[in-house]
């Protein structure tokens, strides 16, 4: 791999233990040229140990020292790439001076963090109760500074994202990278505005098809070298319509090399990612969600698929994308009624979260680009730890139970997928036994034009439907239920008799 030029350092930041040395070092040894370790060069100009200087002339003149160095360090010409020590982005000047790099945060486990760091000749690694709170206050830094986010992994992760880390110098100014990982691959989730508009793509290999729907086709564009919209709908979520998506890509000789680029909603993404998964036996596909359902939520995960008549998403695989673009700018051309559909998917994120998140979206707001970075990261964390819906993963299905019944019972035309939700969220906080919070709730969604109640089918239909959902095990049907924000856990075997009377309390007749 080449070396960079231009647009500064790949400059590695993160707290004690996280990797940065590391990571640093493999990301040199790809691109061939030499990385520099700021606590190592500080070591050198020292003449001592960092402890023994920082135990006889105290923190401040550590800080003063290790400012005046990294400054340095960040303005040499031959810096391509630069570790930092955990607490050198605390100075303003740092931070001004990291503006022309390529920030990238290396995340890490607290418990991890002090297992690696104690005992290791560090500082601020004698005390744990002291070292976990500077983890926690230093958090909320990292991220502001960071241009990239890579989760906790094995020390080979920084050079596995290196050709996505390259790729942020050319996009648009502002735009962050979040690494995606789950049992099965990973990749990167570019956000920023212009993405689209800009004609930023990601891998930059092979061919694209492009599977879209009318809609989005009037007022959006990726270049590729096909492209097929479809008619806009949940309704076209079938198998009918995979099979025509399968025979246009082999008619226009789509290879295993090629790419599916699925530029909608969850819907083109559900289905573009079921054709990519079972053509050819599976081929990349890219997506680029522009609802805010897909942006927040559906995107991300791997979990492709379409519905039968009898249930909604009964027919499906487990396929990763390659990497996801988004790009929220796009959702200015969004009709308010499918953006308040996608913000039923923000509330839910925000529950299961807890947290800053929940704090932030209780306050009632319009979700900005912060809400969807923090709701993108809450569900690729929980992918991450359970991609097949053994365990965690269950509980992003928190209201989905009854909202797919009543989508389905409605025959997937009278309610978008999010107001479906909506109301299911609200069953599902009657069954936690949650009333304070669910009419907090509930005065959030109608807020932002949500329905509370349905129509258009009984309930008796909606709870027989609840029981062929598909996640039911040994004729049970699991739910997800929620103790307080945050506090949200799954397979909760739940009487008949109370599904039914949640159901009826949202039954408009």
């Amino acid at each position: 791999m080449e070396a960079m030029s231009g647009r500064g350092a790949l400059v590695f930041i993160g707290f004690m233990g996280a990797g940065k040395s590391t990571a640093a070092r493999n990301v040199a040894a790809a691109l061939g040229v030499r990385h520099l370790d700021a606590d190592r060069e500080l070591e050198r100009e020292l003449g001592e140990t960092i402890e023994a200087f920082f135990d006889r002339e105290g923190e401040e003149a550590f800080r003063r020292r290790e400012e005046e160095l990294v400054l340095r360090l960040l303005a040499r010409p031959d810096a391509q790439v630069v570790a930092l020590g955990g607490g050198a982005v605390q100075s303003e000047l740092v931070r001004e001076a990291l503006r022309e790099h390529v920030v990238v945060h290396l995340e890490v486990d607290p418990a991890d963090a002090w297992r690696r760091a104690s005992g290791k000749g560090r500082p601020l690694a004698r005390d744990r109760n002291r070292f976990e709170q500077l983890h926690a206050d230093r958090r909320a830094v990292y991220e502001a500074v960071a241009d990239a986010t890579l989760p906790p992994a094995d020390p080979g992760q920084a050079r596995r994202a290196l050709p996505a880390l390259l790729a942020l110098r050319e996009a648009p100014a502002g735009t962050r990278m979040v690494w995606a990982h789950a049992a099965s691959g990973e990749y990167p989730v570019f956000v920023g505005d212009g993405l689209v508009g800009t004609g930023f793509f990601w891998p930059a290999d092979g061919r694209r098809f492009v599977v879209t729907d009318e809609h989005v086709a009037r007022h959006h564009r990726i270049q590729g070298d096909w492209q097929l919209a479809i008619p806009p709908g949940e309704q076209e979520k079938t198998l009918a319509r995979v099979e025509a998506v399968l025979r246009e890509m082999a008619r226009g000789g789509v290879e295993r090399g090629d790419l599916v680029v699925a530029l909608g909603g969850g819907v083109v993404g559900d289905l573009a990612g079921f054709c990519a998964a079972i053509y050819q036996r599976g081929i990349r596909v890219v997506q680029v969600p522009t609802t805010l359902v897909a942006q927040v939520d559906s995107a991300y995960g791997g979990k492709t698929g379409v519905d039968l008549p009898e249930g909604k998403n009964y027919a499906g695989a487990y396929h990763q994308p390659a990497a996801v673009l988004v790009d929220p700018s796009v959702l200015a051309t969004l009709p308010a009624e499918e953006r308040a559909a996608g913000y039923a998917e923000v509330v839910k994120t925000a529950l299961i979260a807890g947290g800053p998140l929940w704090a932030r979206v209780r306050q009632g707001g319009e979700p900005d680009l912060a809400t969807i970075m923090g709701c993108l990261r809450t569900k690729l964390a929980v992918v991450a730890e359970d991609e097949r819906d053994a365990g965690r993963r269950q509980v992003l299905n928190l209201g989905h139970t009854i909202g797919h019944a009543i989508e389905a019972a409605t025959g997937y035309a009278r309610y978008r997928h999010g107001e479906a939700v909506a109301i299911g969220l609200l069953c599902a906080l009657r069954l936690s036994g949650r009333d304070a919070l669910r009419a907090e709730v509930a005065e959030l969604l109608a807020a932002h034009g949500l329905p509370t109640r349905f129509s258009g089918a009984e309930p008796v239909q909606v709870a027989a439907l609840v029981e062929r959902d598909k996640k039911r095990r040994g004729g049970r049907v699991p739910f997800v239920l929620l103790e307080a924000p945050g506090e949200v856990t799954p397979g909760h075997e739940v009487d008949p008799q109370d599904v039914r009377a949640a159901i009826e309390e949202v039954w408009e007749g």
